[in-house]
């Protein structure tokens, strides 16, 4: 299909400017990233966003798909010589999937059915005959088709009738009216198997154990909620239109033209072919429908908490320690310095049931001191609350526990609660074996810890997001959706913020536009060859990194310090030319464009536009050279628990305390109140006004105040509200 005819396709699905995505297509199959595309190609694409081009590909993909089946079913349909024009002329111009299977269906192979035995044994004609429904006194005539495998008229007539039923059953018409019974009236019913029900399993499921409601109202967490469930084998689900005797009338209206004995067994077939060939089939469709349209929200979700927590705040290059809580096992300690390289790592034991509190007071406060500690980040797992107490109380009598001063300079660090979700599988992980070959697995996730308060986006790539633990049902859904839209968030996001050449990971690197595993590596290793990168320009000496990855990488990749300006910003190398000229018109160099406002200010960048730069590219230069290599995320804030509560049963209910949301879903969001569970506020909780979605009040790592309304000890469930 040619290039014009799908850009058409997709601007009219997707609401675009067809020439903006005929544009787009262009790009991509000339290999620009989504993220190059919608930063530096904006005048090409009308200067559509990220998301917008993403759609445009996926919808590519999926037309692309389309297409493909489309020569299957033209090469089955052509092999059994039943291909005329007017059919051809039909898949020619549909685009629409089920669609294109329904027109498919009468042709499909198929296993050996009711209706293919009574075709084998003759009775086609009976069966026309008797739909057309002119023929007064069909089992007299059925009487002449007994032969072998048909014994009496009987036989002859239940044949007719079956064939009937399968040819009802493939009919578009019939098909399309029945979707459209399920669309306007199906109902979701899930019920507990009864010899499941008092299991420890089920409890989980109590809800959904005799739940119905329409299925157009069904959110996506409640439907993989009971879809999780039937797959546990605790609940059985169906979807039925709500009058199953409506669907069988409208479908009689359709096919019973005549009142005489044949307008009797064509209804017969009707009924038949409903119950026990339309409506499983197309309960089927809905249940995969509806299944899929919970993934996409479930994985959006989970795409959006992704990106969250990828930009959160980053306390930036400092020197930190790094604590790993825990009890019996002690915590793990290690100190970093500002680029996040393991200079110590020590255990130590300030509580039960070990309880050498004094001694590990002493070893922190050393630490500090010798390795000048900045900053200090606590997991937020087992044993974080009392870590936090322990190390807030030795920072109290920091630097006179052991009666010296402290080095010149020294301040008191502060102390962040981190998050650890995914340091365990992190430790463990290919990644931190190769980084710290010679150290357990303990040493690595505290190390993980520490530099997660540093710069979260680079510690969190090396991760996989479905371990990070802000999903929803996340291993219920469609994994290689899933996988393809969060490595999609990974890859905006690390380019939005923009990558340090000189101090990147070869894990972070792979992300940026352009690289991937390979470039990647081979960065890392001319670097750690060659020296630090001096210039933009000397990347094009890496091994295989030519002339197209350079275009899309270059503009991704920072060199603070380096002797062109431009190379620490999101300029792109081939507009430098441009700034150069806006320099040369105020009579300056380019280091003094950028710290000069007077001098941009007076810059009118419409003496500027060119065939090839427009508006939208020198109003992104402006903006950029107004804030250079500046960190579009947000600056880090301390947070402490309430010191009145440690477990759920220290809660009341009315209680107003601090929180931390951890998790976003489409019903609300979890919040962390520091009992080690963490509670619910309902979306109905958030605000004195209706919303939309939770993300309309909240974000995630968002510092809240919340109220407990009830805590269920059993099911250790925590109810909140923020409407305070």
């Amino acid at each position: 299909m040619e290039t014009k005819a799908i850009a058409r396709i997709i601007a009219q699905n997707l609401n675009l400017n067809i020439e903006a995505v005929g544009n787009t297509l262009t790009l991509l199959e000339e290999g620009c990233t989504i993220p190059f595309i919608s930063r530096y190609r904006k005048e090409r694409t009308g200067a559509l966003d990220e998301v917008q081009i993403a759609a445009i590909n996926d919808e590519n993909e999926r037309l692309k798909e389309i297409a493909k089946r489309k020569e299957t079913v033209v090469r089955t349909i052509g092999d059994l010589g039943k291909l005329t024009p007017e059919l051809q002329q039909r898949i020619d111009q549909c685009w629409d999937a089920t669609e294109l299977e329904d027109i498919y269906l009468p042709y499909k192979p198929r296993r050996r059915t009711r209706a293919q035995v009574a075709r084998e044994h003759g009775l086609e004609p009976l069966a026309q005959l008797i739909l057309l429904q002119r023929e007064p006194q069909p089992r007299q005539k059925a009487a002449a088709f007994i032969c072998e495998g048909v014994a009496t008229a009987d036989d002859a007539l239940q044949g007719a009738l079956d064939i009937i039923a399968e040819t009802i059953s493939e009919d578009e018409r019939s098909r399309q009216q029945l979707r459209g019974s399920y669309r306007r009236t199906a109902v979701i019913t899930s019920k507990v198997v009864k010899a499941k029900a008092d299991s420890d399993e089920a409890a989980k499921f109590s809800d959904y154990f005799d739940w119905h409601e329409p299925l157009r109202r069904c959110s996506s967490h409640r439907m993989l909620a009971m879809r999780r469930g039937e797959a546990e084998g605790i609940l059985r689900l169906s979807i039925d239109p709500i009058d199953d005797e409506e669907c069988i009338d409208r479908l009689k209206q359709h096919w019973v033209r005549n009142r005489n004995e044949s307008g009797h067994l064509v209804a017969e077939a009707v009924e038949d072919s409903y119950k026990r060939l339309l409506k499983p089939s197309i309960e089927t469709e809905f249940a995969g429908i509806s299944k899929q349209q919970a993934d996409d929200e479930a994985i959006n979700v989970f795409a959006e908490n992704l990106r969250q927590l990828l930009l959160g705040a980053p306390l930036g290059q400092k020197r930190v320690m790094g604590i790993d809580p825990g009890f019996r096992t002690g915590c793990k300690v290690v100190c970093l310095d500002a680029q996040g390289n393991l200079l110590h790592h020590e255990a130590i034991f300030p509580h039960p049931p070990v309880n050498r509190r004094m001694q590990a007071t002493v070893h922190v406060q050393q630490m500090i001191d010798t390795y000048q500690i900045e900053a200090i980040a606590i997991g937020n797992g087992t044993a974080s609350r009392e870590t936090r107490q322990f190390v807030e109380e030795a920072l109290d009598s920091w630097p006179l526990a052991d009666r010296r001063e402290p080095k010149a300079g020294s301040q008191k660090p502060q102390v962040f609660v981190v998050s650890e979700n995914g340091a365990s599988v992190y430790s463990a992980s290919k990644v931190a074996r190769d980084e710290f070959p010679d150290e357990d697995v303990t040493v690595r996730g505290a190390v993980s810890i520490g530099r997660r308060l540093m710069d979260p986006l680079a510690e969190l790539v090396k991760i996989d997001p479905k371990s990070i633990g802000v999903g929803q049902y996340q291993h219920d859904v469609d994994q290689t959706k899933l996988k393809h839209q969060l490595d999609q968030t990974v890859e905006s996001c690390v380019n939005l913020v923009g990558v340090n050449v000189n101090t990147a990971s070869s894990h972070l690197l792979q992300y940026v536009s352009g690289l991937g595993p390979t470039l990647a590596k081979n960065i890392v290793d001319y670097r750690r060859e060659h020296g630090p990168f001096a210039s933009r320009a000397q990347l094009k000496k890496v091994p295989r990194l030519g002339p197209a990855a350079y275009q899309q990488c270059a503009g991704f990749l920072r060199i603070p310090g380096a002797k062109n300006p431009l190379d620490n910003t999101a300029v792109h190398p081939e507009s430098y030319e441009v700034v150069e000229h806006m320099a040369s018109s105020q009579g300056c160099t380019v280091k003094e464009l950028i710290e000069q406002k007077e001098r941009r200010a007076s810059i009118n960048i419409k003496d500027f536009v060119t065939g090839e730069v427009g508006l939208p590219t020198l109003t992104d230069i402006m903006q950029e050279l107004e804030k250079p290599g500046r960190d579009p995320r947000e600056q880090l804030e301390e947070f402490s628990f309430d010191n009145r509560v440690h477990t759920v049963e220290d809660l009341e209910e009315g209680m107003v305390l601090p929180g931390i949301v951890t998790n976003i879903t489409n019903f609300g969001a979890f919040v962390d109140i520091g009992v080690h569970h963490d509670g619910l506020v309902h979306i109905s909780q958030m605000a004195n006004r209706r919303i939309a979605h939770p993300t309309d009040v909240v974000k995630l790592h968002q510092h809240v105040t919340v109220k407990v309304t009830e805590v269920d000890m059993r099911r250790k469930r925590i109810s909140l509200t923020m409407k305070l």
